[in-house]
């Protein structure tokens, strides 16, 4: 592991290096309970759950690469980040997506008395998710949930309301569901105001608690296709996105990680 990665993330924390991102070598259970072991300490941090378009980000945009070298964890969410790890001949855990720290979290959360808020989602969507969790974790506090407007981000009286929401909550930790990179741009601003806080970004999460959107079938994220069953739901969106972009880049980092065991 090279670079300014190595002095940001937590040294307790084992990790993987791949395409220069720090991947936490801890499975999900693990990644719940430290982060919710921090929050009772009174610690913060910030989780990223890159997948391969994330990474691919990072590895293409410099500034958006600096943006998130601030965070502490970096969970592999895309099933072909373990399997270019594994490739290499280094040891993740297992995929560790965001979707499912957070309910991990929230479990977690509930037993250790840590209350919890959500920014992000459609207009009603985090509410309802919230309604949900209360529902499923009958002793999770959840501290507020919040709906950005569209275009909150071009909007400097949204982002101060913001900005009071998180400096007045009761919240230990809190869920960014706005997808990338508006969830790790407006974290990178929040973060700031409140050092005891853990930050976790979900993308889409809060629509599958919700049930405003399916989640693939488990069989599908076991074999690494839920991007084909999100491409099927939103296909305007996200063909682009996962063929043109994504799929290519995928296949050079498994091919990369093949080289590199043959030659190491």
């Amino acid at each position: 592991m090279q670079g300014f990665w190595l002095i940001m993330v937590d040294k307790a924390i084992p990790c993987v290096e791949l395409e220069g991102v720090p991947f936490s070598c801890l499975g999900l259970a693990e990644t719940g309970r430290y982060i919710v072991e921090a929050a009772k300490e009174g610690r913060g941090g910030w989780v990223v759950t890159p997948n391969v378009d994330i990474v691919r980000r990072i590895v293409r945009d410099a500034l958006f690469k600096h943006l998130v070298s601030s965070a502490d964890i970096f969970t592999p969410d895309g099933a072909p980040i373990v399997w270019a790890a594994r490739l290499r001949g280094d040891k993740l855990a297992e995929r560790v997506p965001g979707s499912d720290l957070f309910l991990s979290v929230c479990e977690k959360s509930a037993r250790g008395g840590l209350p919890v808020a959500l920014i992000g989602g459609n207009p009603g969507v985090a509410e309802a998710a919230a309604i949900i969790l209360r529902d499923r974790y009958p002793l999770l506090e959840v501290a507020g949930s919040v709906c950005p407007e569209f275009g909150f981000e071009k909007d400097e009286r949204q982002l101060t309301e913001l900005d009071e929401f998180v400096r007045h909550s009761s919240a230990r930790i809190v869920f960014v569901g706005l997808g990338s990179p508006k969830q790790e741009h407006l974290i990178s601003r929040l973060r700031g105001i409140r050092s005891d806080i853990w930050w976790i970004g979900v993308g889409v999460t809060f629509s599958f608690v919700a049930g405003e959107m399916a989640r693939a079938p488990k069989w599908m994220q076991v074999i690494g296709l839920e991007w084909l069953h999100r491409m099927v739901l939103e296909p305007r969106r996200l063909i682009r996105r996962y063929l043109i972009d994504d799929l290519p880049f995928a296949l050079v980092m498994l091919l990369k990680a093949v080289i590199y065991r043959i030659l190491r």
